[in-house]
C-alpha cells in the first residue's frame, strides 16, 4: 500500500454506447443499446438511458428489446471504439511510462512513476485534468478512481460512476470499505458471493471480522487469504506496463444453426482471415492454431493444431483451421464457430516461409484425397434471404455515404430496402430517407471523429500543478466531485 493516492484507474462511461450517442445527435438523450442484433445476440453494452430500464451488459438482446422495446439497437463499430481508445491511452500515456490497459476503455496508471503526483492534491489536480482532456480530445466522459492500490482505485472509479472522481485517502481504506457488499471485492462473484452469504458474511466488514483462519475453511486456502488481504483494503500489486496477450481469437453466432458442410468451412475459413488480420494488427505471429464449435445442443467442442513455427500468414492458418474442422461431426448443426492462435511470438520471417511451404504441400495432399468425381455436384452454401443479406451490408448504426446527401448512418434495413439518418457528430439531429440496398449512389464509409477540431494537448500534463505530500491537503477521503 502507497502512503498516496497515486495509482489511476480511468474507466469510460458506457463506452460503446456513449461514443454512439457522440456520433449521433439524434440518439442523445435516448436510449441505446449495441451488442448483437439476431436472435441469439447479447448486449454489449447498454447507456445509461437505457441501463435505467433493466438492460445490462451480457444481458441476451432478446430480452433487452421486452425491456426496452424504444431503444436504438446498434451493430458494434470497433474500428471507432479502437481509435477513441488509442486518443484515451495517448493521454494516459503522458501522465506516466507505466499504463496497464485491461480492455479499450479501462486502464490503471501509476501517477508517482510518472512523477505527475506525489500526494493527494496533486493527484486530485492530475485526474480532473485527465477527466477535462478525454473530454476536450474525444467528447466522451470518463471516471475517474485515485487510491493507494490497484484494488481500491478500480472500486473508486466505479463508485464515482458516471461522469465522477473519487479519491479515496490512504488510512480511510477499512473504514470505505466495510459496508460495501463483498461482491465489491475483485474474484467475488455470483457463486462465491451466495457462499459467502450462507455463511452470514454479507459486507466487507463481516469478511474482516471473520479472520483469515474462518475465510481459508470457507472458501480455501489461496482465495481465503486473498480474500482477508482485500478485506482489510490491502493490495500491492504493481501497475505493469506491458500485459501481453495470451492468445487472439475470433468467433461468430449464427442467427440460424448452419447445417451445409460447406457453408460452415467458408465460415472457418473467413473466421481465419479475421483472426490473422487481427494478429497482423498487434505485431505478432502464433505457433498453435484452435478452432472451436458450438453445436445445435450446446455442446462446444475445440481442435488445436500446433505449427512447426509461429506465422501470421492467412493461407497457413485457415489451412489449419480447415484441417481441424475435418475432425469436428456438424451434422446436426452449428450455432457458434471460433478460430484462435496461441503461443504468440515476435514476427519470424524464416518460420513463415517454412510453415507456408508445408501449408502448401498439405492443402495439396487435401485437394487431391477430397476432389469429388467429375459427376459428383459440389453442394452449394444455404442461401440467404433477402433480409438477412441487407442486415449484413447494411448493419445498425454503420457509417455510410450518400453522394447527393452525404455522410449518414443506418437506421435498419429489410425487404431490400435500407432506412439512413443524415447527420454527423457535430450537426443537428438529420433528416431519414430510405434506399434500395443496391442504391449505386449509396456505400459504407469510414466513422467520423466525434470531436471535429481536436485542441492541442501536445503540451499536456506539463502545466498540472504538483505538490509535494509536505502539508497541502485534499479534500477527505470518499469525496466525490461530479
Amino acid at each position: 500500500m502507497r502512503p498516496a493516492p497515486t495509482i489511476l484507474h480511468l474507466d469510460m462511461d458506457a463506452f460503446y454506447a456513449s461514443a454512439e450517442q457522440a456520433a449521433k445527435p439524434s440518439l442523445r438523450g435516448k436510449a441505446v443499446v449495441v451488442g448483437g442484433l439476431g436472435p441469439r445476440g447479447v448486449v454489449a453494452t447498454a447507456s445509461y438511458e437505457a441501463r435505467r430500464l433493466g438492460v445490462h451488459s451480457a444481458m441476451p438482446t432478446a430480452q433487452a428489446r421486452r425491456l426496452a422495446p424504444n431503444a436504438a439497437y446498434l451493430v458494434p463499430r470497433f474500428s471507432l471504439y479502437r481509435t477513441v481508445s488509442d486518443q484515451v491511452m495517448e493521454l494516459l500515456g503522458r501522465l506516466s511510462p507505466l499504463v496497464e490497459p485491461l480492455s479499450l476503455d479501462e486502464a490503471f496508471v501509476d501517477l508517482e512513476a510518472g512523477g505527475t503526483a506525489d500526494d493527494s492534491a496533486s493527484a486530485r489536480a492530475t485526474g480532473e485534468g485527465l477527466r477535462a482532456a478525454i473530454r476536450a480530445v474525444t467528447g466522451l466522459s470518463g471516471s475517474v478512481g485515485l487510491a493507494g492500490s490497484k484494488m481500491l482505485a478500480k472500486i473508486a472509479s466505479e463508485e464515482a460512476k458516471p461522469d465522477g472522481l473519487l479519491l479515496i485517502e490512504p488510512g480511510t481504506e477499512r473504514e470505505l470499505l466495510a459496508p460495501m457488499s463483498v461482491r465489491i471485492l475483485p474474484g467475488v462473484g455470483p457463486a462465491t458471493g451466495d457462499h459467502l452469504r450462507r455463511a452470514g458474511m454479507t459486507t466487507v466488514h463481516d469478511l474482516a471480522e471473520a479472520g483469515e483462519a474462518e475465510l481459508v475453511r470457507l472458501v480455501g486456502k489461496a482465495h481465503g487469504h486473498g480474500l482477508h488481504r482485500m478485506a482489510l483494503g490491502l493490495d500491492d500489486r504493481p501497475v505493469v506496463a506491458e500485459r501481453d496477450a495470451k492468445s487472439v481469437s475470433v468467433e461468430d453466432t449464427f442467427d440460424v444453426d448452419l447445417h451445409d458442410r460447406v457453408r460452415v468451412r467458408a465460415e472457418v475459413e473467413r473466421l481465419a482471415v479475421r483472426c490473422v488480420e487481427r494478429l497482423r494488427a498487434a505485431d505478432r505471429s502464433g505457433r498453435t492454431v484452435v478452432l472451436k464449435v458450438r453445436r445445435y445442443d450446446f455442446s462446444t467442442l475445440t481442435r488445436s493444431e500446433t505449427l512447426r513455427g509461429p506465422t501470421d500468414d492467412p493461407t497457413v492458418v485457415r489451412e489449419a483451421a480447415a484441417r481441424l474442422l475435418e475432425s469436428v461431426d456438424t451434422t446436426g448443426g452449428v450455432r457458434l464457430l471460433g478460430v484462435g492462435v496461441t503461443g504468440l511470438a515476435d514476427y519470424t520471417q524464416e518460420d513463415l516461409f517454412a510453415q507456408a511451404a508445408d501449408a502448401q504441400e498439405l492443402a495439396q495432399r487435401d485437394r487431391e484425397h477430397h476432389a469429388p468425381a467429375a459427376e459428383e455436384p459440389v453442394p452449394e452454401p444455404e442461401a440467404d434471404n433477402g433480409d438477412q443479406l441487407a442486415a449484413r451490408r447494411w448493419p445498425a448504426g454503420h457509417d455510410v455515404h450518400h453522394e447527393e446527401h452525404g455522410h449518414g448512418w443506418v437506421q435498419g434495413s429489410g425487404i431490400g430496402r435500407v432506412t439512413v439518418r443524415f447527420e454527423e457528430p457535430w450537426s443537428a439531429p438529420g433528416r431519414v430517407l430510405t434506399f434500395r440496398i443496391d442504391d449505386p449512389l449509396l456505400r459504407p464509409a469510414e466513422p467520423l471523429p466525434l470531436v471535429r477540431e481536436s485542441p492541442d494537448y501536445s503540451s499536456w500534463p506539463a502545466s498540472l500543478p504538483k505538490s509535494r505530500s509536505s502539508g497541502a491537503a485534499a479534500s477527505g477521503g470518499g469525496e466525490s466531485s461530479p
